[in-house]
């Protein structure tokens, strides 16, 4: 299977995204300081990027925010690396916007050391004039050699 970023000109089912460069960036920026947020292991700066019904989906199920933001603040789940290793695929529709981005971290939870290479996919909305993660999917990336 290709990867989406594969396909060559706009995406078979519309025009390209429209995004004006500024909004473009403001999400960059904003999923930047987000991860700076995380690898800080900073419950109250990373809950500022996420909307109160934020969930995160892994292979491990559903995950909600203040379930989440209570294993930053115990300890128990913490960060010492986050490096996007693709820039971001910024789509923003209205008042949602789509960002997809390669990303290596290193975390660590229960004790145990876990370094992974994942897809993620953090779905914004706009309210008030700012913007809000309600969702983020990650996917285990596989090595281009294969599994």
């Amino acid at each position: 299977m290709r990867d989406s970023g594969d396909w060559p000109g706009p995406p078979p089912d519309g025009p390209e995204d429209a995004t004006d460069p500024a909004t473009h960036a403001l999400l960059a920026s904003a999923v930047d300081e987000w991860a700076a947020a995380i690898v800080a292991n900073d419950a109250e700066r990373i809950a500022a990027f996420m909307a109160d019904e934020w969930v995160i989906v892994s292979e491990s199920g559903i995950t909600d925010r203040d379930t989440f933001l209570a294993f930053v603040t115990s300890g128990d789940l913490t960060h010492s690396a986050m490096q996007a290793i693709t820039p971001p695929r910024i789509r923003v529709h209205g008042d949602t916007a789509v960002v997809t981005a390669r990303i290596t971290n290193t975390a660590h939870y229960g004790g145990d050391r876990f370094d992974a290479d994942e897809w993620t996919t953090d779905v914004f909305v706009r309210r008030g004039g700012h913007w809000r993660c309600v969702l983020s999917h990650i996917t285990p990336a596989v090595s281009p050699e294969g599994p």
